[in-house]
């Protein structure tokens, strides 16, 4: 239900967003002969057009205000009964009544519209200088029906507009929120950096050993909490709209670039085994150092999410002009209704304790399609989980 304050201007609007309107005046009309009618927003102090349709030339168009005291709205407001004349001048109680007399008319038809809070909107109404014969049972059924339809279409539209500022209000904050963490991720860099490299210094000078440990540990938390920013900067690009940055070049060397990938993640890694089929790569048009990320954080997942005693394999080739980059892992099939929800940021298995913000598979996706390419996961007992990387070996960045 809407409750939030509304203006005569916002009445207007949405009554001519509501298209059954024109064809309840043009029934009104073609029902009754009166060959003016109208919607009519009905305050204490005055009387607007909503909608109009005009056959008689009475000059009043839409957003056109009356003194609402010289109309007969001003009654309806107060008793909230539906008025009915054939003949004004020859009318018991409106022969005398100034509102036929101002306005020129001789029949005329007004029914109180209410909203579904029960508070007044206004009035469909119509009227004619002629005088006009009716079955005020059958008429007055008609403008009623034809209220409550209105009534039901501007509750509908209400709703729309609300839910629809509402989903703006919610799109500008979350672009605000998204602006903010790109700018604190970047703020960031500069005091890491430092901390990083006071802790190399501290490395090269000082022998001792327990003050070795702590530089170490300072430079490995520095290092992680400067990958952290890296990939909340990422996180912020893509959902800003920016896209993954490239730098595209024919990289000869993209072989080279994913084996010391490879060997860096066996190293952090002692206990596990990762397996690499690593094809010749010549002239992959690509940025090396972004695929080199898409690498480490498939990787990283494979080893967070395989079996303890299970190997990784890792695959590159080109194929039929595309190139393909493969990383499998045994473990628990992931179900398919999750295998959809793999590439959405913040994701991970309701289960999962690992540390991180869940960023790296919504990299992932995002440096592919920013490459011109996509990801792809599958999942089964037998074979393991694979997320499968394809791109045309010439890409070019997403336009």
């Amino acid at each position: 239900m809407i409750t939030m304050s509304r203006s005569v201007t916002d009445d207007i609007a949405t009554i001519s967003r509501i298209s059954a309107v024109p064809a309840i005046l043009q029934i009104i009309c073609e029902t009754t002969g009166l060959r003016f009618a109208a919607v009519a927003r009905v305050t204490h102090d005055s009387w607007t057009a909503c909608a109009v349709l005009d056959k008689i030339d009475f000059g009043l168009h839409v957003g056109g205000e009356l003194d609402v005291v010289t109309t007969l709205c001003h009654e309806i407001q107060t008793s909230h009964e539906t008025i009915i004349i054939e003949k004004a001048s020859e009318d018991d109680r409106y022969g005398d009544h100034h509102t036929p007399k101002l306005y020129g008319f001789e029949s005329y038809l007004s029914v109180p519209v209410f909203r579904a809070d029960g508070s007044f909107f206004g009035t469909i109404c119509a009227l004619d200088p002629l005088p006009a014969t009716f079955s005020r049972p059958s008429i007055s059924a008609m403008m009623e029906s034809f209220a409550k339809l209105l009534a039901s279409q501007l509750e509908a539209e209400e709703q729309f507009e609300a839910t629809e500022a509402a989903l703006l209000d919610a799109k500008q904050t979350a672009e605000l929120r998204e602006q903010f963490i790109a700018l604190l991720g970047h703020d960031l860099r500069n005091p890491l950096s430092s901390i990083m490299s006071g802790a190399q210094l501290l490395l090269r000078r000082l022998k001792e050993p327990s003050v070795s440990g702590i530089a170490n540990h300072m430079l490995t938390a520095a290092r992680r909490a400067s990958r952290l920013v890296d990939d909340v900067l990422d996180f912020a690009r893509g959902r800003l709209g920016n896209g993954i940055p490239l730098i595209l070049r024919d990289c000869s060397n993209l072989r080279d670039v994913l084996t010391h990938i490879v060997s860096e993640m066996q190293s952090a890694h002692p206990q596990r085994l990762i397996e690499a089929d690593i094809a010749p790569l010549d002239a992959v048009r690509c940025d090396s150092d972004r695929l080199a990320q898409l690498l480490s954080n498939l990787l990283a997942n494979a080893l967070t999410h395989g079996t303890a005693d299970g190997s990784v394999s890792v695959s590159a080739r080109i194929q039929a002009g595309e190139f393909i980059l493969a990383v499998n892992n045994q473990g628990t099939p992931i179900l398919p209704e999750r295998l959809s929800q793999l590439f959405q940021p913040y994701w991970r298995e309701p289960s999962s304790t690992q540390s991180g913000l869940g960023l790296g598979l919504y990299i992932a996706n995002e440096i592919a399609i920013s490459h011109g390419g996509r990801m792809q996961a599958t999942s089964a007992t037998e074979t393991g989980t694979t997320f499968t990387f394809t791109m045309p070996a010439g890409a070019s960045p997403r336009g």
